[in-house]
């Protein structure tokens, strides 16, 4: 799962760096999905190094990701309206929360899968 938690932060980390260059560096915000996938990249990291607490920086890695998802999950209904046609302010604002959201919805439920079955696991 470090694997796999490296790789869901550096998708963080490329939307938020794209959203900025795409926007011509309007804002700083733009760059909010790679301040999220920064802490989860090195929690990835320190989660794959050997003798590791691997369980405490997974859950980090989660707790961040669920923020991530909490902060743009606002975005939905402004996407909506985007998808069938409407005005929207700042449509690549709306269009890279949503990325964000379903990258972090993906992560989340991807790893209380695995701690599920780490957890059954290590009951047997």
């Amino acid at each position: 799962m470090p694997k796999v938690t490296q790789a869901f932060a550096v998708a963080l980390i490329i939307l938020g760096i794209g959203g900025y260059v795409v926007t011509n560096a309007v804002s700083i915000t733009a760059l909010i999905p790679a301040f999220f996938g920064l802490p989860v990249l090195a929690f990835g990291v320190l989660a794959a190094r050997p003798q590791a607490r691997r369980g405490l920086w997974m859950h980090l890695a989660v707790g961040v990701m669920f923020l991530g998802l909490l902060g743009t999950a606002r975005a939905m209904p402004t996407a909506v309206s985007l998808l069938s046609g409407g005005a929207v302010e700042r449509p690549a604002a709306v269009i890279a929360q949503v990325i964000m959201a379903a990258l972090c919805l993906a992560y989340v439920a991807l790893s209380v899968r695995s701690f599920v079955l780490a957890r059954r696991a290590a009951a047997t």
